[in-house]
């Protein structure tokens, strides 16, 4: 039974709940802890590591997007508080966002031909940019603004300005009660990303992948690096439990995490 979901979005990044809609979306998938962990922000109405609210415990995150000798990776910070190098960086790659964005949606539009309605502020990703296209006429879903502009390597795909692990680890250590590795199944490599985890205190073991995956590699890592296992639903949608810990290993991340709901 999942009782934390450690990895979930709001409209501060990607995703569509509203961190006043989190505590009954959790109470609807009996989940007693959310962690917000949206994409390189910390949610201004989440002022402390850890708050509780209508008998859900809240826990302050993010996910970060780094490149490393294996790729570019995300980061998970948990228990987060603003400092100022933090603070910095996350206002950094929020306007190169803005400036991204603008760039794919121009490039979008001038090879559909079709204007789209994008709202270029800090959070914006391309997500909003595929709606923008599934709601316009051009001739793409979702998927297929991905498939066919968006995506890695499509006509109209620009390249974000990201920190360097290195970096990334430092300003999350200093910031982070916690910090680990998302879906390490995920990546080209993932025996080159679970590599990186000998510098992190935690990587996240349940994942929602969407199709058979085994785990043997993401068990070596743990036990070789005494690393705390993580896990949630990375919910963009407003449905939360899909993955995450039960009742011992939430325990464990709480110790480590030192939040005490």
């Amino acid at each position: 039974m999942v009782v934390a979901d450690l990895h979930v979005h709001t409209t501060n990044s990607d995703g569509t709940l509203t961190l006043e809609e989190i505590p009954a979306a959790a109470r609807a998938a009996d989940v007693r802890v959310v962690a917000v962990t949206d994409h390189d922000r910390l949610h201004p109405d989440l002022r402390t590591p850890v708050a509780h609210v209508d008998g859900v415990t809240l826990v302050s995150g993010l996910e970060l997007r780094v490149e490393s000798d294996a790729g570019r990776v995300d980061l998970l910070g948990y228990g987060a508080r603003r400092t100022d190098a933090l603070t910095r960086e996350l206002d950094r790659l929020q306007v190169n966002r803005v400036e991204r964005a603008r760039a794919i949606v121009e490039r979008c539009e001038g090879e559909t031909g079709v204007a789209l309605d994008v709202a270029l502020e800090p959070g914006v990703g391309r997500p909003h940019i595929a709606r923008a296209v599934d709601e316009s006429d051009a001739p793409y879903d979702y998927q297929g603004a991905f498939d066919h502009l968006i995506g890695n390597g499509g006509p109209c795909y620009v390249p974000r300005d990201l920190p360097t692990f290195e970096t990334g680890v430092d300003l999350l250590a200093d910031a982070c009660g916690l910090v680990g590795l998302a879906h390490p199944l995920r990546y080209d490599d993932p025996a080159a990303a679970l590599a990186l985890t000998s510098e992190l205190g935690a990587v996240e073991y349940h994942y929602p992948y969407g199709h058979e995956v085994d785990h043997r590699p993401v068990e070596r890592a743990i036990d070789a690096h005494g690393l705390v296992v993580t896990g949630g639903s990375d919910a963009h949608d407003r449905t939360l439990g899909r993955a995450g810990l039960d009742r011992e290993e939430y325990r464990l991340f709480r110790n480590r995490v030192r939040l005490h709901p």
